[in-house]
């Protein structure tokens, strides 16, 4: 027997999967409460009752997307044949995700510099899987005696990341933005991916 807290539930997931596909096609900036409770053929009164309004709703979205990202990276820890192809799996993972993503990011690029508590908090989940994936394939390989041991290897992934982060495009004019226009996203995964053979031939010598 399906209760109401199950119908509420079913909604709700609904809601969020018409909101994603709004904020995927056509950004948060474009999109309002009105086309995706239209969206649903529901009342724009019911879909407030769910979500106050457009930014917390966009973040129950993110949450979501994040949660499936999550789930990709679960999946891979330890079933890498050798540290190159964790760290390829990691930096491809994060690129096609941004990629198939671009339009629902585009609430980073209008709030680069007040993004909301409840963000930072996803992201920062986000960015410890990453770390978490990492350093235990960088374990496994020490442990196999492929690598030497290394010591404090969270800080070590966690400085690689931030550089793989800070990876820019030649042109001088798009270095001060956080987030990267989406024509220069290939270059940068393929400096990402450069940057990663470096470290980890380092990791071997």
């Amino acid at each position: 027997m399906i209760t109401v807290t199950d119908q509420q539930d079913i909604k709700k997931e609904k809601i969020l999967d018409a909101a994603h596909q709004r904020f995927l096609h056509y950004g948060y900036s474009k999109t309002t409460m009105n086309e995706i409770a239209g969206d649903l053929s529901m009342s724009k009164a019911l879909l407030y009752y769910y979500f106050p309004d457009k930014s917390q709703l966009y973040v129950a979205v993110m949450q979501k997307v994040a949660t499936d990202y999550l789930k990709i990276l679960e999946s891979r820890i330890n079933t890498f044949c050798n540290l190159k192809e964790a760290f390829v799996f990691q930096i491809n993972t994060q690129h096609d995700f941004i990629v198939t993503n671009y339009n629902f990011f585009d609430f980073f690029r209008l709030n680069e510099q007040n993004l909301p508590d409840a963000i930072w908090e996803i992201v920062e989940k986000v960015h410890q899987s990453e770390i978490d994936l990492l350093v235990n394939a960088i374990n496994i390989e020490a442990y196999k005696g492929n690598i030497k041991p290394v010591e404090n290897p969270s800080e070590i992934i966690s400085l690689l990341l931030d550089a793989l982060h800070g990876v820019r495009v030649s042109s001088i004019s798009n270095k001060k933005t956080m987030f990267h226009r989406k024509e220069d996203l290939e270059e940068i995964h393929n400096k990402r991916l450069l940057l990663a053979d470096i470290f980890i031939k380092g990791l071997l010598n």
